[in-house]
């Protein structure tokens, strides 16, 4: 067997978005993910089903294989002709000890890439509002490392030359040894009320910022207990902090917030939660799975022609017909002459995106506004099409029905329960560490509650917030027990975003009183 190959991978400092188009693919392109404490568990999410994980994380002291047996590791198996992702906190040649990997991989002629990442030298300031150079205040930047071990006979560090010759210094890994570094500095003339911050966990949501002075920010530590892992800027840089604050003044900052939708349609509401500051935790509840039987659809397909409108309740359902529509040897051009009702503008937006003009979408994004705008173009002897997934609630087949018109219910798709994270989700809602739980439809909140023991689904959401879509899935939550605690006057993704930011605004302010 040929020899493999490594490719060492900067993961980046947390944020899952501050890895690099091409640390993703080489990580899809692995077969073995060798990864780090620091790395953020997202990246391992969208691998080939037939990679093999493997943790070699050190944290606080407590080493999963020490570094000489992380190289013989990812030697031996890039020599059994494997792709190696090593995958790296930060950058892996800042203080992540990439240089010894890649000597040992040179050595064993092993081929290998060097990958950067955003270091979180340069990342958690950033991500704290403070610029490491400004041309109103320095334009020398020095990155040191904060865990040198201070018994040891000489020094590393050129103490007497970085405390007043260079304008930013950025400590990593410094927590411990805080009060040494700082006295280091002071005792080769760095000002006492020089400005200092530290960041923790800089760009996840857990991210805080301590400001200070070389002449009092060790006292400020042990009043805050501020721990590791910290990254310390010294220079007048950190005032700037005052003005560019951005990343911890989002108005979901710091929130961890339950996505239940499905896989494939959570993307846009988790993306849009992380970009006013939230966690999202996917936790699909929802499943797509093929109907029972393809006769009813089949059926319809092959005379589509006779319809007068297709209605389209949900994205899942737009999909699906149209996957079936080209497997029966048809595509979108069939739909020729046939008017389109789509629920909502998500599923509007799919339809679309086929180039097929949707001729309506209701005000309000349920089954009896559609009712209300089809009233309106007399549906009195119209044939409807109704593709939608097996169970679903009959009021708008029935309405279509007493209003005169013609209605064929056809399943595309059944939803099914998912598996996994429930215990994952379980332990997190049983230590508090979750602001809310959200729901999109009555088959998220009824699926949450059955992926659980008898009873349990409702007393985890008890201490939690629960944020319901709209109207209906609101009284099927309340149907279960369960309290809700918000909902948008518009039964859209966005607006459920927005009254999240205001619920928790509010909740903000109040606390301040």
């Amino acid at each position: 067997m040929g020899k493999g190959k490594v490719y060492l991978i900067g993961a980046g400092p947390g944020d899952p978005g501050l890895i690099t188009v091409k640390g993703l693919d080489c990580i899809r392109e692995a077969d073995v993910i060798v990864y780090d404490y620091l790395a953020n568990a997202r990246f391992v999410e969208d691998i080939k089903k037939s990679a093999e994980l493997i943790y070699v994380g050190k944290m606080g002291g407590a080493h999963t294989l020490s570094q000489d047996e992380i190289n013989r590791l990812i030697i031996k198996k890039a020599k059994g002709g494997k792709v190696v992702a090593r995958l790296k906190g930060g950058d892996p040649f800042i203080f992540g000890r990439g240089g010894e990997e890649a000597e040992e991989l040179a050595e064993a002629g092993i081929p290998f890439e060097i990958v950067p990442g955003v270091t979180s030298a340069v990342s958690a300031p950033a991500y704290a509002g403070i610029p490491l150079t400004h041309r109103d205040f320095t334009s020398t930047v020095a990155f040191i490392t904060g865990h040198e071990d201070p018994t040891k006979g000489e020094s590393g560090i050129a103490w007497e030359k970085i405390s007043t010759g260079v304008g930013t210094l950025v400590f990593l890994m410094g927590m411990k040894n805080i009060a040494y570094n700082v006295s280091k500095l002071l005792e080769n003339g760095r000002a006492p009320e020089t400005p200092v911050a530290l960041v923790r966990w800089g760009t996840k949501v857990e991210q805080e910022t301590l400001v200070g002075r070389l002449d009092n920010i060790v006292d400020l530590v042990e009043e805050k207990r501020l721990r590791p892992p910290v990254v310390m800027v010294v220079g007048g840089v950190v005032n700037l902090r005052s003005k560019l604050n951005w990343f911890e003044t989002r108005p979901l900052f710091g929130r961890r917030i339950i996505v239940t939708r499905s896989r494939a349609q959570a993307s846009d509401f988790s993306s849009l939660l992380e970009r006013c500051g939230a966690d999202a935790i996917e936790f699909p509840t929802i499943k797509t799975a093929p109907p029972t039987s393809w006769h009813e659809a089949d059926r319809s397909l092959q005379r589509l022609s006779r319809y007068d409108w297709i209605i389209f309740t949900s994205v899942n359902g737009v999909g699906c017909f149209i996957e079936r529509l080209k497997k029966s040897g048809k595509d979108i051009r069939e739909l020729k002459g046939i008017k389109v009702c789509a629920i909502g503008p998500s599923t509007a937006r799919a339809m679309e995106s086929l180039g097929v003009r949707v001729d309506l979408t209701p005000k309000e994004y349920r089954a009896e506004s559609i009712i209300d705008g089809l009233g309106k173009r007399r549906i009195k002897g119209k044939r409807f099409l109704l593709p939608r997934a097996m169970e679903a609630r009959e009021i708008l087949p029935e309405e279509i029905k007493r209003l005169g018109g013609n209605v064929d219910v056809v399943p595309v798709y059944k939803t099914v329960k998912p598996r996994e994270k429930t215990d994952y989700v379980r332990q997190l809602l049983e230590d508090g560490l979750i602001d809310a739980v959200t729901f999109t439809s009555s088959s998220t909140v009824k699926n949450f509650i059955g992926m659980f023991r008898k009873g349990e689904g409702v007393a985890l959401l008890k201490n939690t917030n629960v944020a319901c879509i709209g109207p209906i899935t609101g009284e099927t939550a309340r149907g279960y027990g369960l309290d809700v605690a918000l909902m948008p006057k518009k039964f859209t993704i966005p607006a459920l975003t927005e009254e999240m930011a205001r619920y928790f605004s509010r909740k903000q302010r109040r606390k301040a009183l």
